[in-house]
């Protein structure tokens, strides 16, 4: 019975959705199909059930989330400018968008852990600050995320 109970324990585990780290250089991003190299524009989003989606840029992964829009997912990450290649939470990041800092896809759009961080970067560069939620608003409304009825 122990045994088991192990193996299910072990399964349980194993079946739990996590990120992965994404491979710069090698992965391929799963909305335009370039190459990730931009260690700190790059983004992951997971499944609930466990499938994980690299990202060149944070507007490809809005562009995916719109295509897959039924889809639950368990993580949303964004790089964060300020921490090369460490991804934190698409959510509760902010996000700055100017003409004075490019990103791989062209949206001028990059990731902070805080506000202030931002912020901090938005006086030397210009351009507007967001949230999660009114970045997506933002973009769709610019026509960098293709609605699900466009990309159809």
């Amino acid at each position: 019975m122990l045994p088991l109970i192990l193996l299910a324990t072990v399964m349980l585990v194993a079946c739990q959705p996590s990120p992965k780290p994404i491979e710069y250089g090698s992965d391929m991003c799963d909305f335009c199909k370039m190459t990730i190299v931009d260690h700190q524009h790059a983004a992951e989003a997971v499944t609930a059930k466990g499938k994980v989606f690299k990202f060149d840029a944070i507007e490809c992964l809005s562009n995916f989330m719109e295509q897959e829009s039924k889809t639950e997912y368990s993580f949303l990450l964004v790089n964060d400018y300020h921490a090369p290649k460490e991804l934190i939470d698409a959510k509760t990041s902010f996000y700055l968008i100017s003409k004075n800092l490019p990103s791989p896809m062209g949206a001028f759009l990059t990731a902070f852990n805080s506000k202030a961080a931002a912020m901090e970067i938005q006086k030397a560069k210009e351009g507007e600050v967001f949230e999660w939620e009114n970045l997506q608003v933002y973009l769709k409304e610019n026509g960098v995320v293709k609605t699900a009825e466009v990309i159809q």
